[in-house]
């Protein structure tokens, strides 16, 4: 599965930021993928927290390794968590 990666940085509620990828298959719409990025937020307890597409950029396309194609097909998406993020 090709995938469109979406670099993304929140502020969180604390000041401090959240850096991670969106992760969606290639033909899904930019919006989308902040919407998904959005529900990510809110499992993380920063629900509210601005997220455009200022914050949250198309970055490139790639191919899905398949813990991440299995993800995308359940849930629609996959997170990639990088920095400040909870575990």
């Amino acid at each position: 599965m090709e995938c469109a990666v979406y670099d993304t940085y929140v502020t969180k509620k604390d000041g401090r930021v959240m850096h991670f990828d969106v992760i969606v298959e290639a033909s899904t719409p930019h919006g989308k993928a902040i919407e998904y990025g959005k529900e990510y937020l809110t499992t993380a307890g920063q629900n509210g927290q601005k997220m455009t597409q200022e914050e949250c950029q198309f970055c490139h396309i790639q191919a899905a390794p398949p813990s991440v194609e299995k993800a995308i097909k359940q849930n629609g998406y996959w997170i990639q968590k990088m920095e400040g993020c909870p575990q």
